[in-house]
């Protein structure tokens, strides 16, 4: 905006000359000012003192800041809503945000819901269990009446009976029935060579990745991907969701190489992930060696399998999750106290980052008998 060559005291001072009986025509031209610019000055700053002009400018100043501060407030508001609107928060979570609002900061359960993006139709909503007894009743009798039949042909069939269920909730009951037998391909895999199990004599040589499996209370099923050192059977990482793709994989490999450090070789089965194209890329552009095991051999990764099995029986088991949040939250504890607090057999009773910090040099010379492991393939 254009400065204005007259300050507001020479302002007001040109209006006083003209209030004492100065024509307007002489002050414009003294001035080098047009009527206009006059006649503005007037409606602007017409019967003020030089007190009141300083309080205009104090008000003009405070009135300035406070635009500011709503603006800066307003552009955080907008950005937090539009990063919640995203879904980096499930349901679930957003619930319980909700809640906390609530009873800590005293919002009504309307304005929490609001800045949430949350509906208050999904704050209340709970998953009913719906009662599929008469649908598994009625295809398990035509399974067994027709064996060779397939879906749409039993649906119809229970058409022509009456039976007016929907054909999603027909479909869901008849996969979960496993009816649907689907012929399956045999995957060609390479031919694997069975490489012994060794130790590693330094951390970052050799990792152990495995996918795991489990459900939540409601019936949702999600997964797990383990990484292992096998040096000193540190765990490194659990990944868990609903999916985890070869590009998911390769993005959470990246994190993790990015605090912890490059390995020389990576053991894994033949999954599908770890068979991608996207996978053994990356390998090869980061010279990480794949050594793959043999199909039906897990034995061959008896390390991280030993290590699913502990996983399984501590957390997985051991308690009935609602949502993938507490599946995390209860991972990283354990995580926590499998690497500083659990002993190991196979580590001399040692947890492994004690065990890292007594053995965890490159050039260290150390026999079997000495960390127990006469048999590599056992691990605890």
């Amino acid at each position: 905006m254009k400065r204005s060559r007259f300050t507001e005291t020479q302002v007001v001072k040109i209006l006083k000359q003209h209030e004492a009986g100065i024509p307007i025509k002489e002050l414009c031209k003294e001035h080098g000012i047009s009527a206009a610019t006059f006649y503005n000055w007037k409606g602007k700053y017409g019967g003020m003192d030089a007190s009141q002009l300083k309080k205009l400018k104090e008000m003009e100043s405070e009135l300035s800041r406070y635009k500011q501060m709503y603006a800066e407030l307003a552009h955080q508001n907008y950005a937090l809503k539009d990063l919640i609107e995203k879904k980096p928060l499930g349901p679930a979570d957003k619930r319980s945000s909700a809640d906390y609002l609530v009873s800590e900061h005293r919002l009504s359960l309307r304005v929490a819901c609001f800045l949430l993006c949350l509906s208050s139709s999904v704050y209340y909503y709970k998953p009913k269990g719906k009662d599929d007894s008469a649908i598994i009743e009625a295809l398990d009798r035509l399974a067994q009446e027709h064996p060779t039949y397939g879906f749409r042909k039993m649906f119809r069939m229970l058409r022509h009976q009456g039976h007016l269920w929907n054909h999603k909730r027909v479909y869901r009951v008849y996969k979960q029935m496993r009816l649907n037998v689907r012929r399956k391909r045999k995957r060609r895999i390479p031919q694997r060579v069975k490489e012994p199990l060794t130790l590693p004599i330094d951390r970052n040589i050799v990792w152990s990745m495995d996918f795991m499996q489990d459900s939540l209370s409601y019936g949702k099923t999600f997964r797990v991907l383990n990484v292992m050192d096998d040096f000193n059977r540190e765990a490194l990482w659990n990944v868990i969701d609903v999916s985890i793709g070869s590009r998911r994989l390769i993005r959470e490999l990246d994190r993790l190489v990015a605090f912890r450090g490059r390995p020389e070789a990576i053991r894994v089965d033949n999954g599908p992930e770890f068979t991608s194209a996207n996978f053994q890329i990356w390998c090869k552009e980061n010279h990480i060696k794949i050594k793959y095991i043999q199909p039906g051999k897990p034995v061959q990764n008896s390390l991280i399998e030993r290590f699913n099995r502990s996983y399984r029986q501590e957390v997985l088991n051991a308690h009935l999750f609602d949502s993938l949040s507490q599946v995390r939250i209860l991972s990283d504890q354990w995580r926590e106290h499998y690497n500083e607090k659990r002993p190991h057999e196979a580590l001399q009773n040692l947890t492994p980052k004690d065990f890292l910090n007594n053995y965890g040099k490159a050039s260290f010379s150390i026999s079997k008998n000495e960390l127990n492991c006469t048999n590599p393939t056992v691990a605890n």
